[in-house]
């Protein structure tokens, strides 16, 4: 796919608002239909994950510029009669982890269980006793990683796309700045607004809901980028394409999280020469901000499990 091919800007979300507005049409559906700009990948170097690894024009090695780390986890023959007790609902991605949009891999390991600090080890034992498959893209150069950026609706890789169609649920975690929201807030929050700010977005209204609550509650602030107040102007961070990797789960929704740096690096509890760095975010990961904002995740990924939807029909 060339970047002429690519699908609608800003622009043509706002028309769909629009439109949706005058007809009474239903919003959700508008802005699954029309991608926004963030979504098409205008900016992007490759089309794919599949373009940039192969891509001659442009080439890439795998374990020098770029690595992946996924883990999906066995099950018995015994569960097949024995849905209730089936777990593995939830999938956790950092599809722009490492060095692209800092913070998100560790935020993946621990969320999913882990350790952050140490997973090269199959059979050491989880950080936490309930954990989740996770699949991770990393930038591992020492500069230009966002070269490597791959939109959402763009991610065809083969283990992360089955990951996300075998699983009720798909929580996938990026970053963003706080600057690049354009965000005008006074009218709700304060003219002194916090730049420590995370989007809640995705198809999956229950999960969304649970993870703004949930956060909010643990201290971090959260919004709904599908609500009322922000679908204008969040639209491009809103995860409401149905091709985005988080949506494309077996209930056809999921949710993800845009964390603004401000965020990320008050996660790590350093500063942000020390946050820019893998050492250092591995080294300053254990402390209570950054515990909880995994554990207010985990609590919603709970949350969204126990919900009917989550057994096989």
């Amino acid at each position: 796919m060339t970047f002429s091919k690519r699908n609608a800007s800003r622009r043509t979300v706002l028309t769909a608002l629009a439109a949706a507005a005058t007809a009474g049409a239903p919003l959700l559906g508008q802005l699954s239909a029309a991608s926004p700009a963030l979504a098409t990948g205008e900016n992007d170097v490759y089309d794919d994950y599949i373009d940039l690894y192969t891509s001659t024009a442009n080439p890439v090695e795998e374990g020098v510029d770029y690595g992946r780390r996924y883990r999906r986890h066995d099950q018995s023959d015994g569960y097949l009669s024995k849905w209730d007790k089936y777990t593995a609902r939830t999938a956790v991605m950092a599809i722009h982890g490492g060095q692209i949009e800092r913070g998100t891999s560790e935020l993946c390991l621990a969320i999913a269980g882990y350790d952050p600090s140490d997973v090269t080890d199959p059979l050491k034992p989880s950080l936490l006793p309930k954990v989740h498959d996770y699949w991770m893209f990393e930038g591992m150069r020492s500069e230009n990683n966002r070269q490597l950026h791959v939109t959402s609706v763009n991610c065809n890789d083969h283990v992360a796309n089955v990951l996300a169609t075998t699983h009720f649920n798909v929580l996938s975690l990026h970053g963003c700045s706080y600057d690049d929201l354009h965000l005008d807030e006074t009218a709700i929050w304060p003219a002194q607004a916090d730049r420590r700010l995370v989007i809640v977005g995705g198809l999956n209204k229950v999960f969304r809901d649970a993870l703004v609550y949930e956060l909010n509650t643990a201290g971090f602030r959260a919004i709904d980028a599908l609500s009322d107040n922000y679908k204008v102007q969040l639209a491009d961070y809103a995860g409401a394409y149905e091709k985005n990797i988080c949506n494309r789960t077996l209930l056809g929704k999921g949710a993800q999280l845009e964390i603004t740096e401000d965020m990320r690096v008050s996660l790590f509890g350093t500063d942000e020469a020390n946050y820019r760095t893998r050492s250092g975010r591995i080294a300053n990961w254990n402390n209570p901000r950054f515990l909880g904002f995994r554990d207010a995740c985990r609590r919603a990924i709970a949350t969204v499990e126990s919900g009917s939807d989550q057994r096989i029909l």
